[in-house]
């Protein structure tokens, strides 16, 4: 009987992929994940991360031996890889595991291990953008203000959607607004008090959550969302709004498409990829074009 060709094209092409975990991500449940990998490939390479640091660290190690990075959680722990990966020809893979996989949902992959698989047997790729935030990198969707402000309460909590929208209806009280002020002349008319300011370069927080329905993680931009502050009675529209794709059309937001912006802003709470960060002013978002390859 001839062998499976297919499997074992598979076997052979996992010598080099390397699978990278977030055992702290999907409630510190990582141990199916692993034992279905074991049981459809032979030996793999993988690696349990318990900091950004080791991450790091792994992927070098192993950066001329593997053709494919995977990244096991959520959009933390993608953009952890993924700035290992920029401006070179390695490939970024995902399984998502995290609270709300918005990157994972934006670029098509599932928590179907066979999926992804066959997705690595393909090893087909496209260049997709980047940018920072001053010397930072995000990948998905970054911002500050009131968002920042509910990431940075958020992670003190289990994590959830339940939790997230819990930890946003008590912020939104006692939240004041952010003051931002742009350096070039063109944007100065948007000078102002904000809720909100975000920077999309794909359309989604997390959990189909559409705060830029416009964005185009290809097109060399990425949207600046500015939010004003709404009544808290207009919360359950502007929810609806955000997750029916209709937030174009809300009188509170505004949309700078932009590829390189500075501006200043009177808060240091970010989040970066739904990461909180501190970042001080004036602040400086510059996009990275096709800079990433991404598995399709």
């Amino acid at each position: 009987m001839l062998p499976d060709l297919g499997a074992f094209f598979i076997f052979a092409v996992m010598e080099k992929v390397a699978f990278i975990i977030n055992p702290f991500s999907a409630k510190k449940n990582y141990q199916p994940f692993l034992n279905e990998l074991k049981n459809r490939v032979d030996d793999p390479l993988y690696y349990i991360s318990e900091s950004i640091r080791g991450t790091d660290e792994f992927i070098q190690e192993n950066f001329d031996k593997v053709d494919i990075f995977v990244a096991i959680g959520g959009d933390g722990t993608i953009s952890t890889v993924a700035r290992n990966l920029i401006n070179t020809p390695k490939i970024l893979a995902i399984f998502p595991a995290g609270s709300g996989n918005g990157f994972s949902n934006e670029t098509n992959f599932n928590k179907n291990l066979g999926d992804l698989l066959e997705k690595i047997k393909s090893a087909r790729f496209r260049k997709i953008d980047t940018f920072m935030v001053n010397e930072r990198l995000s990948i998905n969707v970054s911002g500050t203000g009131f968002d920042g402000k509910v990431v940075k309460r958020f992670e003190k909590t289990d994590r959830g959607f339940k939790n997230y929208i819990k930890v946003s209806f008590k912020t939104f009280f006692s939240f004041k607004s952010i003051k931002v002020r742009f350096s070039d002349e063109e944007y100065q008319k948007y000078n102002g008090k904000y809720l909100m300011l975000n920077i999309a370069n794909t359309r989604q927080f997390g959990n189909n959550a559409y705060i830029a329905p416009m964005a185009s993680k290809s097109d060399g931009l990425v949207d600046v969302v500015l939010v004003k502050k709404f009544p808290f009675a207009y919360s359950l529209l502007f929810a609806f709004r955000m997750f029916t794709k209709r937030l174009k059309d809300d009188e509170y937001v505004t949309y700078l498409p932009v590829s390189d912006i500075k501006f200043k802003v009177n808060t240091k709470n970010w989040h970066l990829d739904g990461e909180f960060n501190k970042i001080k002013s004036p602040v400086h978002v510059k996009v990275l074009p096709k800079s990433l390859n991404i598995l399709i």
